[in-house]
């Protein structure tokens, strides 16, 4: 299984978690919403085989952390994964449009420097905003666009610039989620659970949700569970090879 977008850190235990996660064999991307949260969230991963750590500023809170960007850059060459970064066009956050776009395009401009890195992308209601600016930087064959909701025009647009998709079982439960699950390219598409944030009823999904994902695609593909899940291992071997070094 692969979470390729799950918040490891702000789970209630997030030490055990992690340790059923290695047990399990679930290979988990951890994301972190801001460059102080890094030391912590990355400990998470010290010893595991299959937790990856991302260095991240979310854009919900980058008109208050806009100030942490000198401490991401600092932190770059730790890892090879960046996110959760990108654009937050809905209603309670656009008035801060303007610094979300200065931190982002900061952001993929110091690590397109440092030799590019792997982003996973947050896109609510900013999708042009957001391609606009990967086409910019030319990060859209490493960016994996988390959760996208864009439009089917917007998703056109992100498969030519080559970027990856990652879905999980709150986007394709929804009508539009499995819509526009069936546009992306099979061969660029990972799974992800958004974890804890994520819900199934009232529970956190947690990594191991990553699973219903799988199957979720498997029926909107019409493959086999096995096959499905196949094809996303081949999917992330696949994305790991485009920044050297990435494991």
């Amino acid at each position: 299984m692969i979470d390729f977008h799950c918040h490891l850190d702000l789970f209630d235990d997030p030490q055990q978690l992690a340790a059923d996660c290695e047990k399990a064999g679930i290979y988990v991307l951890s994301v972190t919403t801001t460059p102080k949260a890094w030391p912590k969230t990355a400990a998470l991963a010290k010893g595991k085989r299959f937790i990856r750590t991302a260095l991240g500023l979310h854009p919900e809170l980058a008109h208050e952390r806009f100030n942490e960007v000198s401490l991401l850059e600092r932190l770059l060459d730790e890892t090879r994964y960046i996110g959760e970064i990108g654009l937050d066009g809905s209603p309670a956050h656009r008035s801060h449009a303007e610094v979300q776009l200065k931190v982002f395009d900061r952001i993929l401009a110091s690590a397109q420097d440092r030799g590019g890195r792997i982003y996973t992308i947050h896109s609510r209601g900013a999708a042009d905003a957001v391609l606009t600016s990967l086409r910019k930087h030319g990060c859209g064959p490493t960016a994996v666009l988390h959760w996208f909701s864009g439009s089917r025009t917007q998703l056109k647009t992100a498969i030519t610039l080559d970027c990856w998709f990652s879905v999980g079982p709150a986007m394709l439960r929804t009508e539009k989620g499995r819509a526009l699950a069936t546009q992306m390219p099979r061969g660029r598409i990972l799974t992800e659970t958004d974890g804890p944030f994520a819900r199934s009823g009232k529970r956190p999904l947690t990594p191991a949700d990553a699973r219903v994902a799988a199957a979720e695609l498997a029926a909107v593909w019409s493959v086999t569970e096995a096959e499905a899940a196949a094809q996303i291992k081949q999917n992330l071997k696949e994305l790991l090879t485009r920044v050297p070094g990435t494991t």
